[in-house]
C-alpha cells in the first residue's frame, strides 16, 4: 500500500523486534520527556510479541527506514489499539501525525471489517486531545477527552485518616484482595461514563481482568502493593474504597485506580485514600504522582485539583461499537 507521503504501509507481522527497536527507543525518550514515564518495560514486552509474529498491526517504511507503527490486541469480542507512533518524515514536508493517521486508517479498516469484532477501544496518552481525533471520528468512533494530571510529592504530606470511621480498616493491598476489589469496581462504575469507555468495568469478571493486567503486567508500570490502599468494612469484609498505584519511573508513581463505593461517597474517603497513598510514596522516595481522568467526570477532576494535581496533558479515549452488535454482558 502506498501513500502520498511515499510510504509503504506493511503488515507488522513481517517485522522482527530488531527492526523496530530503534523506533521504540525514540518513543521511549518521548514518554520520558513528556510524561515522566519509563516506557522501556512496555517496549520490551512489545518486542517479545513482535518476534512471535502474531501481533496485529502495521509499520510505515520510508526509504527503507522503519518510521512508524501501530498495533492492537484482541480481547474476545473487541480489539484494543495499544499504541501508534511515528518519526518526523525525512522529506520534512509532512508531520509525524500524518504518518500516524495513515497507520491508524489501515488498522481501523482491518478491524472494522474483521468478523467477530464488535467493539474497538483506544486511549493514546502520548497524543494531545484532538490530534488524531479526525481519523477516529471519520470511522464512526466516539471521542472522549481525558486528562493526564501530576502532583508534586516533595512537599510534606500530613496523614488524614478519619479517626471517626471506626467501622473501616485502612490497610495496604494484599494478594487475596482481587475478588473483593473486582466487586467494588464493577459496582462503583455501574452506569458510569468510564464503564462505557472501558467495558471491563461493567462486570466483576471484567474488573478482575483489569486488576490482573495492572498488578501482574508492566504495561502500566510496576505495581506498588506497599503504597496501594484498601478500605475494608470491619463487619462484612467488603471493600468501601481502594487506591492502586504503580511505579512508572524510578521516582514517579501513577494511580491506576481510585474507587469508592457509591454509598460511601461525599464523606472524604477518596481524598483520604489519595493522601495516604501519597504519604506512603513520599516515604519511599517518590517525587511525583500522576493519574488520568475523564474530563466529563467533573467530581473526580475537582477532587484531584483540590489534592494539588495539575493538568500536564489532555488526550483522547476512542470507542467504536459495531452497529447491531451484541452488547457485552453486565
Amino acid at each position: 500500500m502506498a501513500s502520498a507521503l511515499q510510504l509503504e504501509i506493511l503488515d507488522l507481522r513481517h517485522f522482527s523486534a530488531a527492526n523496530l527497536r530503534p523506533l521504540l527507543d525514540s518513543e521511549a525518550r518521548v514518554w520520558s520527556q513528556r510524561l515522566e514515564w519509563d516506557y522501556r518495560p512496555s517496549a520490551n514486552l512489545l518486542l517479545q510479541y513482535l518476534d512471535s509474529r502474531v501481533l496485529p498491526g502495521y509499520v510505515a517504511v520510508e526509504n527503507g527506514r522503519v518510521s512508524g507503527y501501530v498495533f492492537c490486541v484482541y480481547e474476545e469480542h473487541k480489539a484494543v489499539i495499544g499504541d501508534v507512533f511515528a518519526l518526523l518524515p525525512q522529506n520534512n514536508e509532512s508531520s509525524a501525525s500524518e504518518v500516524e493517521s495513515l497507520l491508524l486508517k489501515s488498522l481501523l479498516e482491518l478491524l472494522q471489517n474483521s468478523p467477530g469484532i464488535e467493539r474497538i477501544e483506544s486511549q493514546l496518552l502520548l497524543h494531545s486531545h484532538g490530534q488524531l481525533a479526525p481519523v477516529f471520528s471519520e470511522a464512526g468512533f466516539s471521542v472522549y477527552r481525558r486528562l493526564f494530571m501530576r502532583r508534586d510529592l516533595i512537599a510534606t504530606i500530613p496523614p488524614v485518616m478519619d479517626s471517626n470511621r471506626s467501622d473501616l480498616e485502612l490497610r495496604p493491598w494484599r494478594e487475596e484482595d482481587f475478588n473483593a476489589a473486582a466487586r467494588l469496581i464493577s459496582s462503583a462504575y455501574s452506569s458510569h461514563l468510564d464503564s462505557h469507555i472501558n467495558d471491563q468495568y461493567r462486570s466483576t469478571a471484567g474488573s478482575l481482568r483489569f486488576l490482573h493486567n495492572i498488578v501482574r503486567f508492566p504495561g502500566c508500570g510496576y505495581f506498588n502493593a506497599a503504597s496501594s490502599r484498601v478500605l475494608v468494612r470491619r463487619s462484612t469484609k467488603d471493600f468501601a474504597g481502594l487506591v492502586l498505584c504503580s511505579r512508572v519511573r524510578e521516582d514517579v508513581a501513577h494511580i491506576t485506580q481510585l474507587c469508592v463505593a457509591r454509598e460511601e461517597r461525599s464523606r472524604g474517603l477518596g481524598r483520604m485514600l489519595l493522601e495516604e497513598c501519597a504519604l506512603s510514596l513520599r516515604a519511599e522516595g517518590f517525587r511525583a504522582l500522576t493519574l488520568t481522568v475523564t474530563a466529563e467526570n467533573e467530581g473526580a477532576v475537582s477532587l484531584y485539583r483540590r489534592a494539588d494535581f495539575n493538568i500536564i496533558q489532555d488526550f483522547d479515549a476512542m470507542l467504536w461499537e459495531k452497529p447491531g452488535g451484541s452488547a457485552p454482558s453486565h
